[in-house]
């Protein structure tokens, strides 16, 4: 029986043992210890209570600067909401209603306010820290509460401080690899074409699963591209660096722009070759043609923008494309044209996607 991925330990293992996710670790432990060890020492709050500053390290402790700042500010207002809500709920409870019906109006209002997006993390703390104040605060409501929220808060603020000073993550260059990979399965994907169409055997179920691949990989990519931008911000290591600060986003614009265009070219291929009558729509010399041009393109696809090779290997696309719409205007007029015309199409949007990273003065240089 195959083990599905997300149930498969040795991808579980490959997840958690990396090195930013080690580095992340080691700083998160860290941190919560030197909170801990701090915490009795924090003006206005209980040392018995010390134990809340790990706690606040660990709500702010995540793989960017920048949202490890936002989160634990999240966190810290999710608190103090909660507990508001839970010194609200005691001051009922002392009017002589029963402490049952207390709890359940604290998690009804705080589920409530959990549904409030601008919280962020914030709202899973609203209704935990009600039901903290609630039934924890005892004699002393007051000074849980506020020992509570500083011990908390000190914890959040060791734990940003830390991730900013020990090696603050950058993920730049992960995105990087990854973009590369894309770029390579992409041209992958249409070298395999080409060559199935050359060979008069061209397999649309092969052309979807590859299709499929490319999605969930393309959602990858663009998750790690999105990390790599909020890595840069406050990090003093982002500064320092020289590519431009949107070189990611215009690589993931433009092989999006190819992912799409690959699989519309899959699709107008499976209908093109499927059928008696594939020498009527696309004889084949024009599909010899057309599969150099994919070829062609694929070279485009695989080729790192760089100054010296990338001009000419989108020369030679444009080329191969219009030798390609040549053949296909010396042909007769057929009603099934359509999706040989609409394989041209897909194949000038790949080009078009590739174009802006073939400037040499767009400063996109990347590996």
């Amino acid at each position: 029986m195959t083990v599905p991925a997300a149930l498969d330990p040795r991808r579980w293992w490959s997840d958690a043992i990396t090195a930013d996710r080690l580095l992340l670790a080691v700083k998160t432990a860290a941190a919560a210890a030197l909170a801990w060890y701090l915490a009795p020492l924090v003006p206005l709050a209980q040392s018995e209570y010390s134990y809340y500053a790990p706690l606040g390290v660990l709500v702010s402790m995540y793989p960017t600067v920048a949202r490890s700042a936002s989160s634990g500010a999240q966190a810290v207002v999710g608190l103090a909401l909660g507990i508001g809500l839970g010194l609200g709920s005691l001051a009922v409870v002392s009017t002589g209603l029963p402490r049952i019906v207390a709890v359940a109006a604290v998690i009804l209002v705080g589920v409530l306010l959990a549904g409030v997006r601008a919280l962020g993390v914030g709202r899973d703390w609203v209704a935990i820290a009600g039901l903290f104040v609630l039934l924890l605060g005892g004699a002393d409501p007051d000074g849980y509460s506020v020992s509570y929220l500083i011990t908390m808060a000190f914890g959040v603020v060791v734990g940003v401080v830390v991730n900013l000073v020990v090696v603050p993550p950058l993920r730049v260059k992960k995105a990087d690899d990854r973009l590369s990979e894309l770029r390579d399965d992409l041209g992958e994907a249409l070298r395999a074409m080409s060559s199935s169409l050359a060979g008069g055997a061209f397999d649309p179920e092969a052309a979807d699963r590859a299709a499929a691949a490319l999605e969930a990989t393309l959602a990858d990519v663009r998750e790690e591209v999105d990390l790599a931008d909020e890595s840069r911000r406050y990090n003093p290591r982002g500064r320092r660096l020289q590519t431009p600060r949107d070189l990611g986003r215009r690589r993931l614009d433009a092989l999006t722009g190819t992912a799409d265009a690959t699989r519309e070219l899959a699709a107008a291929l499976a209908r093109l070759t499927s059928g008696p009558d594939v020498e009527a729509r696309l004889p084949a010399d024009a599909r010899r043609v057309l599969a150099a041009a994919i070829e062609t393109v694929s070279r485009l696809v695989t080729t790192p923008p760089e100054p010296e090779a990338t001009p000419g290997e989108l020369r030679d696309a444009q080329t191969a494309l219009t030798r390609y719409i040549r053949s296909l205007r010396s042909l007769d007029a057929h009603e099934d044209q359509l999706n040989a015309w609409e394989a041209a199409v897909s194949l000038r949007r790949v080009i078009a996607a590739c174009g802006p990273l073939s400037d040499p003065d767009a400063d996109t240089a990347a590996r």
